[in-house]
């Protein structure tokens, strides 16, 4: 099938693009901004569109060839006026797929079964009418909380529980919701997909587990091993509570704002047998959590590799760290420009790094952080690599493990199976530029509570030097 998925550039297109093109469907991404777009999936040129629905005009790219379409357009980072914005954007989207041969438009939205409904929901409920108005058959799946390292309602909760040992939170954690899987999303959306039976018609999607907010952040302490007490007060305002989410989190003002609007609202799903129709198994939520955290979702496309690391002795599936998370994580970036000519000689350093080559820079202080993580237990530097020169996806590099090996596009990617307080990935990037070569290198650390990150704090110092010195030995001349 020709399939149309919007927002591509979003959390759910990111995730449900290498699943249709795996499924053996032909797949175009609509963004606004091509620049923005990240084709890791190599779609060709042509199957990347640049659509504004804001505009009816200047969208002829779209191929009149579709079978299906996605819509997983919102703008809740929008602002004041959303809902005029979310509304002008359906009705150009139906005048705009109406040109095609479209026969199914799939669209994922929120769970409205709420007496008073928050602005969001509500503007999430009349872009389904808009979209159901039209020529094209609908069909709508509407969901709760989506639990997967990512979302955002997600990682406010990681934010607060991993932060907070102590929480004074405000009374809207005692709001129920119906989690679901980012796993069981996905699933949701191509399952439907080509199914007649399923045009015109509402499900509601859910694990079918009822929980508060309180339940939920108690439910990730659980699952992550950490102790939280809960305690909640009537007297903060919506605007208090946007602010305490701001402050304490990663998300946005505007988007904390709209989620607490939507958290004082029940969102409980109405049953429905979509699931065992359709054969999925539902996944409750501190199993989402856990997976959550392994990127499980990547098992729906990356299957290779698997044995590779089977002599991992983290308690990580290694496989699942191939994207590295974006929330929640301190980061050491470093770039240096070099000369064209140099790529292969900075390609040959990076390749041949630990072991006996050592890390080039401060390599007694890596020897000493390795008998540390002996001491306590971990794996140390003894491992060395396998070969000297040669790197391959699996294989063990001192106390790292190494995920990607792509020397032709300059990218090496290692995740720490040291003893940490959270987990950790070290990542070298070669770019070309019209007239030069850019070296990335990157560190990145995802703390686990207040432990990981005065863990961060007291390493800084020695990060500094380490790694400044590292890229500079790299990069020399």
């Amino acid at each position: 099938m020709n399939i149309l998925v919007t927002g591509a550039n979003g959390y759910i297109g990111r995730r449900l693009i290498p699943v249709l093109i795996n499924n053996g469907h032909r797949v175009y991404a609509s963004i606004r901004d091509k620049g923005r777009y990240n084709n890791k999936y190599n779609l060709p040129d042509d199957q990347i569109l640049k659509i504004d629905l804001l505009e009816t005009k200047n969208n002829d790219d779209l191929p009149k060839e579709i079978d299906a379409t996605y819509y997983l357009v919102h703008s809740m980072t929008g602002g004041r006026g959303f809902e005029e914005r979310e509304k002008k954007v359906a009705e150009n989207f139906v005048k705009v797929i109406e040109r095609t041969d479209c026969k199914q438009i799939i669209y994922l939205t929120g769970i409205v079964n709420a007496d008073r409904l928050s602005p969001h929901l509500q503007s999430r409920l009349e872009v389904e009418r808009i979209l159901e108005g039209g020529k094209i058959p609908l069909t709508a799946l509407r969901a709760g909380i989506i639990v997967g390292s990512g979302s955002a309602s997600f990682e406010i909760i990681r934010d607060l529980t991993e932060k907070l040992p102590v929480m004074v939170a405000p009374k809207w954690v005692q709001t129920k919701t119906e989690p679901i899987a980012i796993r069981n999303v996905i699933q949701f959306l191509t399952g439907v997909l080509g199914q007649e039976q399923y045009h015109h018609q509402s499900y509601d999607i859910s694990a079918k587990e009822i929980l508060t907010y309180k339940e939920m952040l108690l439910g990730f302490a659980k699952v992550r091993g950490l102790k939280r007490w809960i305690f909640t007060i009537p007297l903060m305002t919506p605007k208090l509570s946007s602010y305490w989410l701001y402050f304490i989190t990663s998300t946005s003002y505007k988007l904390a704002s709209h989620l607490v609007e939507s958290m004082k609202v029940d969102v409980i799903a109405r049953p429905n047998n979509l699931a065992t129709e359709l054969g999925i198994e539902l996944i409750g939520y501190e199993e989402a959590v856990r997976l959550a955290f392994q990127r499980i979702e990547q098992k729906m496309v990356i299957s290779s590799w698997k044995d590779a690391f089977s002599t991992s002795k983290t308690n990580l599936d290694l496989m699942d760290q191939m994207e590295i998370p974006v929330y929640g994580c301190f980061y050491d970036k470093k770039k240096r420009t070099l000369k064209k000519d140099d790529r292969q000689k900075i390609l040959e350093r990076i390749w041949s790094i630990g072991g006996d080559t050592g890390w080039y820079y401060g390599t007694f202080l890596w020897k000493i952080r390795g008998l540390l993580d002996k001491f306590a237990g971990g794996i140390g530097l003894r491992r060395g690599r396998t070969h000297p020169l040669e790197i391959y996806p699996g294989d063990a590099l001192d106390f790292w493990r190494v995920i990607v090996a792509d020397k032709e596009k300059g990218h090496l990617l290692l995740f720490a199976e040291m003893k940490l307080p959270g987990e950790a990935w070290l990542e070298f990037k070669l770019k070309e530029e019209s007239d030069c070569l850019i070296l990335e290198q990157n560190a990145t650390f995802r703390p686990l509570g207040l432990l990981g990150r005065v863990y961060w704090y007291l390493v800084l110092p020695f990060h500094y030097f380490i790694f400044n010195g590292l890229i500079n030995k790299i990069s020399r001349p």
